[in-house]
């Protein structure tokens, strides 16, 4: 799966989980750049992520995302390997 379709999917997700079908996702988004993005939605987000593309993150890889493209990142090596 290429970075771009995961992004796409990622994209679907964020809409979803933070109620918003405006938002767009950027590799440098970060939690301050949406308003409803609080530890409870980063938690669903995550699971929702997780669910998805049938990936588990450890809590060091979640301790070691910054942003969003660090999440896709994450995504793409993880349903590569």
């Amino acid at each position: 799966m290429n970075r771009d379709t995961i992004s796409e999917e990622v994209q679907k997700i964020f809409r979803v989980v933070f109620e918003d079908d405006s938002i767009e996702i950027s590799d440098a988004m970060v939690a301050d750049d949406v308003a409803t993005w609080d530890s409870l939605n980063h938690a669903t987000m995550i699971a929702e992520v997780e669910e998805h593309f049938k990936v588990k993150f450890g809590i060091r890889d979640v301790l070691k995302m910054e942003n969003v493209g660090d999440m896709i990142s994450l995504v793409e090596g993880k349903v590569d390997s």
